[in-house]
């Protein structure tokens, strides 16, 4: 993975501030072995950054994902939260199919042969 050797140091910050926001060159870590969500940003990031570098977060992501979890304190969070987000989703989604499977039951039964299709409201007052 050519495009990844570059290394970086990061230290724990020397005073328990907060973040600073407004530091240009300050690092946020995202730790994708560990947390469900940074593995979804490294997937989100290889889809916008340049095609050598696609290519080797591409190969990590596949390791990620073929070894096992190993879960940090904010992966679990992150990983109870990623889980009932995509229930919800689902639940969504089964919503969504019954009522399109209910608008095309009616539109079926309102085209039904031998009935006769109702004027509008234009047509009647002509």
């Amino acid at each position: 993975m050519p495009e990844l050797t570059r290394r970086y140091v990061v230290m724990t910050m020397a005073a328990a501030a907060p973040f600073d926001c407004a530091d240009r060159d300050a690092p946020f870590v995202l730790k994708p072995w560990k947390d469900p969500a940074a593995l979804m940003a490294l997937k989100a990031y290889r889809r916008y950054c340049y095609p050598e570098l696609a290519r080797d977060l591409d190969e990590w992501i596949r390791a990620i994902e073929a070894g096992p979890p190993a879960r940090g304190d904010v992966g679990q969070r992150n990983e109870a939260h990623l889980a009932a987000v995509k229930s919800a989703a689902v639940r969504r989604a089964k919503a969504t199919a019954r009522l399109a499977s209910s608008a095309r039951a009616k539109t079926k039964r309102s085209r039904a042969p031998g009935r006769a299709a109702r004027p509008s409201k234009r047509a009647k007052r002509r």
